[in-house]
């Protein structure tokens, strides 16, 4: 079996290959396990340089063994960042294959569904449909002018007839009014009254002037 074969879970030539989303689950769980293995190493290194320094020139046989291990821990950790690094890309690389995998799926499947919309449609099809459709506009729009058209008798008279006919009945109409406002002339106004207004009485008359002058006089013999 090869390491492919070990990493993703096949069994050889007769194994069915593994789905790009098998793959990139596969990859995110080797990034997770490698990225658990860093923290590890990042602490012993710690510890070792630790333990270095704690010995320094008092034991130095144990702060040597302490950088020995402390730089097998770093060349690990370089290790396992470069590994990082290739499955990351391995991962994105095979991330963008997958989309557009489903990108060029759903466009075939697009394109196989516009297919079966013109499957029974040509242009020649198409454009003996648009030559009806204008056909059937032009029949509705000739039947429409022909219900809108006046039809009847009337069509049949003069216009110059009418419009004689017509200036006789105005005629008519002005002579009957001229008619009219002289017989309104003709009406005799009422005459004025001949005989005088009545007039008061002489003899009265002189009676209340006489008895004027009696009271002017008692007036001024007081």
């Amino acid at each position: 079996m090869s390491i492919l074969g070990k990493l993703f879970g096949t069994s050889g030539k007769g194994g069915k290959p593994p789905t790009a989303q098998e793959a990139i689950h596969k990859l995110r769980e080797t990034e997770e396990m490698l990225a658990k293995k860093q923290d590890f190493l990042e602490k012993k290194i710690d510890i070792e340089l630790m333990t270095a320094k704690k010995n320094g020139t008092k034991n130095k046989r144990a702060a040597l063994q302490a950088l020995k291990r402390k730089k097998r821990y770093e060349k690990q950790l370089a290790q396992i960042d470069g590994t990082l690094s290739t499955i990351e890309f391995q991962r994105e690389a095979l991330e963008n294959a997958n989309t557009n995998t489903e990108v060029l799926k759903n466009m075939g499947f697009a394109a196989k569904a516009m297919k079966a919309a013109h499957e029974n449609m040509d242009i020649d099809k198409v454009d003996d449909l648009m030559a009806d459709i204008t056909e059937q506009q032009e029949v509705a729009q000739e039947i429409s002018d022909a219900i809108s058209r006046p039809v009847g008798i009337g069509d049949d008279f003069d216009e110059d007839d009418l419009m004689a006919e017509l200036e006789e009945l105005e005629q008519e109409e002005l002579d009957k009014n001229l008619l009219e406002i002289a017989d309104t002339e003709d009406v005799p106004l009422p005459s004025v009254p001949s005989t005088s207004l009545p007039s008061r009485p002489a003899a009265k008359k002189k009676e209340e002037d006489e008895d004027d002058m009696a009271d002017l006089e008692a007036w001024a013999a007081t």
